[in-house]
């Protein structure tokens, strides 16, 4: 897998769609920008990108990210953040709709700091996808329709008006799923796991064979943390019912199966990149947790993608 695609990384390989040359702080202190969907590519890296986008997808496709993928076989908006590695395959020949790049300073300018991977609609081990019907696709395209106008206007203010847009397109699609969803715990504990899970999947995705996890144990996030081990793992537990040791193995497990389906690594690269000393210890590790051995298992997801 490469590195992260940065901004300007993504209008180096995709020169057409800054023509006008935006630079990287266009809106202020943060970036904006809109496309169509119209000349999209067929098929995207599986990588991870530095900034925030939202797609409103009109045509048919899968979606991988982690060790998943999701068939795209109707309307749906899609929320991808910099911290999930993503990459789409088109299947139906016409993709229509709209995409928007933005980054977090953008959306959250500086006097209100809260991070978008405290919403919802981007937070680790949610779903980045929300099918909509006909009624919400009219509305919601007239709202992207509106942002690729202004985008191109001399309006002095045309970016707070954008911001505005893009809220909107967020609350229609926080209206798309139950209250208590997005209910918010302030406690100790809560501020602890959530802090946790973002460090854990900071790690990912692997870039390199050469790679190697720094954090691999509950004791290793806990010092990154500056708090006891005991304190982190009473957190965790208490919130998401699951022990860290849990969070961390099936984090591994998902990132392992990812190398295995997206890169031609052999399985000591990828051991190696995962941080285990010996290709053995990797090996038996992966068969503990998944009842097959990684090469077993290559054979499986290649053909069947989880």
């Amino acid at each position: 897998m490469k590195q992260t695609e940065t901004i300007q990384e993504f209008y180096t390989r995709v020169p057409q769609a800054n023509p006008a040359g935006l630079s990287l702080n266009n809106a202020g202190a943060g970036h904006f920008n809109i496309f169509s969907r119209n000349a999209c590519f067929p098929k995207t890296s599986y990588i991870r990108r530095d900034f925030y986008k939202i797609s409103l997808i009109i045509g048919t496709g899968k979606l991988y990210y982690a060790n998943k993928w999701i068939l795209i076989d109707r309307p749906a908006l899609l929320f991808s953040n910099p911290i999930i590695p993503y990459s789409w395959e088109a299947i139906s020949d016409i993709q229509e709709g709209w995409f928007c790049l933005f980054t977090e300073d953008f959306i959250h300018p500086v006097e209100r700091r809260e991070s978008l991977q405290d919403s919802p609609l981007f937070q680790v081990g949610g779903s980045p996808v929300f099918f909509i019907d006909h009624q919400q696709q009219e509305e919601l395209s007239a709202i992207f329709r509106k942002m690729l106008t202004e985008m191109e206007s001399i309006y002095t203010h045309k970016y707070d008006l954008l911001r505005n847009y893009l809220h909107i397109i967020i609350h229609e699609a926080m209206k798309m799923q139950p209250a208590e969803t997005y209910k918010k715990n302030h406690n100790a504990s809560s501020r602890i796991t959530s802090l946790f899970l973002e460090l854990l999947e900071r790690q990912f995705p692997v870039d390199t064979p050469e790679t190697n996890l720094q954090l691999r144990t509950a004791n290793d996030f806990a010092r990154s943390l500056s708090i006891h081990v005991n304190s982190l793992n009473r957190s965790v537990k208490d919130i998401t019912g699951k022990t860290t040791t849990k969070h961390i193995s099936s984090r591994i497990i998902k990132e392992a199966q990812a190398l295995l389906t997206h890169t031609d690594w052999n399985i000591s690269e990828i051991a190696y990149s995962l941080g285990f000393e010996y290709p053995a210890y990797f090996n038996n590790f992966f068969k503990r947790q998944t009842q097959l051995t990684p090469s077993e298992a290559r054979k499986s997801l290649e053909n069947n993608p989880v």
